[in-house]
């Protein structure tokens, strides 16, 4: 198994488009979660993460701007009970209403499929932290097109128990420049966690994505004893 640092990774593509890095802290002693948007067109790129409480919204940055908010404006990060729910999409809600009436993760995303944005297709990537006893758990997944076509709907989960410390997983929506976009392929890649604080973290992430493509980093740090969290958000619109 390959496993990489965020530089690294980060730096291999000039476009992720959408990605969702979780992991354990490098003591042991925290679930840490981070999203990133990425951009090509105007529309995509006038965007900005705002936090509402425990939970996490985009809005436009320049209303007048936009053009088709229904891929666009959506909850990245909402919380149920000591679950917390990170996505690329609308499914955010689905998989928080659904899991709310006794659904599982999975169960929830059967009922949705890749976006309707053709010809690229994109996959709605989704992930959740579970933060049981002290510890955790996580599943990441990903709806996408087989090779394109819209009639046809590959769906991937994938679970980890008892993850190690100082290790995250990395699952993004595209994997580089196409026309169409070509869709992430495999399974979520492995990253070393730095052991860093919440804002070293984030100036990191940030620092490494793509100037060009960069829109909005999302990262959070959750207590696994106490249920805390820290959040930090970055806008390239601020």
């Amino acid at each position: 198994m390959k496993i990489s640092t965020i530089k690294e990774e980060l730096n291999s593509l000039a476009y992720h488009g959408r990605g969702i890095i979780i992991g354990k802290s490098s003591d042991g002693k925290k679930a840490v979660a981070a999203y990133f948007i990425m951009g090509r067109s105007v529309n995509s790129r006038n965007r900005v993460f705002v936090a509402e409480g425990e939970n996490m919204r985009t809005k436009a940055y320049d209303e007048s701007k936009m053009v088709d908010p229904h891929l666009i404006i959506y909850y990245p990060v909402r919380v149920l009970g000591n679950k917390t729910i990170v996505t690329n999409g609308d499914q955010t809600d689905t998989i928080y209403e659904l899991m709310d009436k006794q659904m599982t993760f999975e169960q929830a995303l059967r009922t949705r499929e890749f976006e309707d944005d053709s010809p690229n297709y994109t996959p709605r990537i989704s992930g959740i932290i579970r933060r049981e006893e002290g510890g955790m758990n996580f599943a990441m997944s990903i709806l996408k097109s087989a090779e394109g076509d819209p009639a046809s709907c590959e769906r991937f989960t994938y679970a980890y128990s008892a993850p190690k410390a100082g290790v995250a997983k990395f699952i993004h929506t595209y994997m580089g420049e196409g026309d169409p976009l070509p869709s992430f392929e495999g399974e979520p890649k492995t990253l070393l966690l730095p052991d860093m604080e919440i804002d070293a973290l984030a100036s990191h992430i940030w620092e490494n994505l793509n100037e060009d493509n960069k829109v909005s980093l999302f990262v959070r740090y959750i207590d696994l004893a106490s249920g805390e969290c820290e959040t930090r958000i970055i806008n390239k619109n601020a």
